[in-house]
């Protein structure tokens, strides 16, 4: 790793919805270390998806303390523009926009750098390329398959050249070989640039390709094995 990515400390987060009936995290401790990739497993509606979320700034939390790189939310600017630089992030459901086509729907995370070249746009199709894509890059995200499609999202994810990867059940909703390209262009994203990954999965096979498995259960960390134990970890070129 080259420790280009981001560290994530979160410390007794707590976000409830519905106001404060329904307890979505309920005093979250998790840390992610610089270009580490970490998976977070838990049954549904254990608060996965919201500390994703709260991770990229895309949702507020209740209390706690949340540091990026050492500095609070209050203190990395505008959050859309500090996401537009640094963070990639892949929904479970991939969220293109049906109108445009695969090469313009990666693009649009451009349009949020405040500088951007020519080489940025030649990015977008040059992931699609990678990603086995690339005869579909004008092709409207409509036409495309469900597999496509979120292969499609990735190379959205990745276009703004990350710190930060975040992935939300990327292989929840896609056939098997379509999860295995899916997962090979995420690790291969954290060898080549030392990113930091931390992905949202119920996928076993995510999971242990992960340098280590956090468990969440009721809003909180597991504590033992299951924060602790280093995963089987697909060994990289370098090491």
């Amino acid at each position: 790793m080259t420790g280009r990515g981001i560290a994530v400390s979160a410390c007794g987060i707590t976000k409830a919805f519905e106001h404060g009936l329904v307890k979505a995290l309920a005093g979250i401790d998790m840390q992610v270390q610089t270009g580490e990739r970490v998976a977070i497993m838990g049954r549904t509606g254990s608060g996965k998806s919201t500390l994703l979320a709260i991770i990229a700034l895309l949702d507020t939390f209740d209390d706690g303390e949340l540091l990026i790189n050492g500095t609070p939310p209050s203190g990395l600017g505008v959050p859309e523009l500090w996401r537009a630089e640094n963070v990639g992030i892949v929904f479970q459901f991939h969220h293109l926009l049906p109108h445009l086509t695969a090469r313009e729907n990666v693009e649009l995370p451009l349009y949020g750098l405040p500088r951007r070249s020519r080489d940025d746009f030649h990015r977008a199709r040059d992931l699609l390329e990678q990603l086995s894509l690339g005869h579909r890059a004008d092709t409207v995200a409509a036409n495309l398959s469900g597999g496509e499609r979120q292969l499609a999202a990735v190379a959205r994810a990745l276009v703004n050249g990350p710190r930060l990867l975040l992935a939300d059940e990327p292989t929840g909703n896609v056939d098997t070989q379509t999860g295995e390209n899916v997962l090979g262009a995420l690790i291969d994203w954290s060898r080549s640039t030392g990113g930091t990954l931390v992905v949202v999965t119920h996928d076993s096979t995510v999971a242990n390709a992960m340098d280590r498995i956090v468990e969440l259960r009721d809003g909180r960390v597991i504590d033992g094995p299951s924060d602790l134990r280093p995963s089987p970890r697909i060994a990289d070129p370098a090491s």
